[in-house]
C-alpha cells in the first residue's frame, strides 16, 4: 500500500534520528576503541549521535558581475 502524496513529507529522512541500531552501534564503538572483538553484544554502552547541521552555501558570483 502506498502513502497519497498529500501524506508525504519532504524532507522525512532528513531528520536526525536519535537510536541507532546496534550495527551502527558497534561501528561508532569500534571507531572509538571502546569495543574489541569477542565483547558482548548486548547491553552496549550508550553512543552520542552527532547531530549533522548542513551549512548553508553562499550564492558564487559570477565571473559577469565581478569584471563590473
Amino acid at each position: 500500500m502506498t502513502i497519497d502524496k498529500s501524506l508525504k513529507i519532504k524532507a522525512g529522512g532528513a531528520q536526525t534520528r536519535n537510536v541507532l541500531t546496534r550495527p551502527e552501534r558497534l561501528a561508532k564503538l569500534i571507531s572509538d576503541d571502546r569495543w574489541e572483538e569477542g565483547d558482548p553484544v548486548y547491553g552496549l554502552p550508550k553512543v552520542r549521535v552527532a547531530k549533522v547541521s548542513m551549512k548553508k552555501k553562499k550564492k558564487a558570483k559570477t565571473e559577469e558581475t565581478e569584471e563590473k
